[in-house]
C-alpha cells in the first residue's frame, strides 16, 4: 500500500478544518439569533409566525418563506404576553384591535399596511416600553419610534412594573391612537405618574372600569398619538 503523499494528507486536514470550523461558527451564529415574533392578518385569517431575522414590512410572501408560520382562525386568538419582540402587519383598525387590544408586550413594532385611512380609536396596551411605527400610506412621517421607559430601571420580577424606594409599585398602561398612522404629524407621547385611579383621572376613556389594583400600586399613564 502506497503511503499518502504529504500535500495530499495537508490538503485533505485543511478541507476538514475549514468545514469543521465553518459549522461550529454556523451553529453559533444560528443560536444566538433571537427569534421575533410576526403576526399578521390576511383576509379573514391570521398568521402567527417566529422568524430569525426583520422581515421587509408588509412582504407576505416572503415571512411565509423565511418564517415558521401558522395560520390562526380569530375565534381561537386570545389575548397573551409577549416575552419577544413583537410585530404586527396590519390592514385595518379592527384588525390591530383585535391582536393588540389589552396584550401585554414590552418591545412593539406596527405596520400599517393598508390604503384607507384609520378612524381615531384608543387601543390599551400593558407594560410598553418601546414603541416602532411603520405607515405605508403616503405620509410625510413613514417611520418613527418612542420609548415610554429604559428596561434598565425595571427589576427582577413582574416586567410590566417598576419599584421606587418606598417599595410602590407601578404599572405601566399605554392608550395608542390608531389615527397616527395616518402619518400626517410627528409621533408624539405623554405620560402621567402616580395615576391612583384611571377611572376618576380619566372618566372619558373606555373601558376606564376594567382597570383596578392594589393599595400599594399606582398607574404610569402613557398617551401615543
Amino acid at each position: 500500500m502506497k503511503p499518502i503523499p504529504l500535500y495530499t494528507f495537508s490538503f485533505w486536514l485543511v478541507l476538514f478544518l475549514a468545514g469543521f470550523l465553518g459549522l461550529c461558527i454556523t451553529n453559533r451564529f444560528v443560536r444566538s439569533q433571537k427569534n421575533h415574533t410576526l403576526i399578521f392578518t390576511r383576509e379573514s385569517t391570521i398568521r402567527n409566525c417566529s422568524c430569525l431575522a426583520d422581515i421587509r414590512d408588509c412582504d407576505y410572501s416572503l415571512a411565509n418563506l423565511m418564517c415558521n408560520c401558522k395560520t390562526v382562525l380569530p375565534s381561537t386568538m386570545e389575548k397573551t404576553s409577549y416575552n419577544s419582540d413583537l410585530t404586527i402587519w396590519f390592514t385595518d383598525a379592527s384588525g390591530l384591535e383585535m391582536l393588540l387590544n389589552f396584550t401585554r408586550v414590552c418591545d412593539l413594532k406596527l405596520s400599517f399596511c393598508g390604503t384607507t385611512p384609520l378612524p381615531t380609536e384608543y387601543l390599551t396596551i400593558w407594560g410598553l416600553r418601546k414603541l416602532r411605527v411603520n405607515n405605508k400610506v403616503k405620509g410625510q412621517f413613514p417611520e418613527q419610534s418612542v420609548t415610554i421607559y429604559s428596561s434598565s430601571n425595571n427589576e427582577k420580577g413582574d416586567p410590566l412594573a417598576v419599584h421606587n424606594r418606598d417599595r410602590q409599585m407601578f404599572v405601566y398602561i399605554s392608550f395608542l391612537d390608531t389615527s397616527l398612522f395616518n402619518g400626517y404629524s410627528l409621533l408624539k407621547s405623554y405620560s402621567v405618574e402616580n395615576v391612583s385611579s384611571i377611572t376618576e383621572h380619566f372618566p372619558s376613556l373606555l373601558h376606564s372600569d376594567v382597570f383596578s389594583m392594589s393599595d400599594n400600586e399606582s398607574y404610569v399613564v402613557t398617551f401615543i398619538y
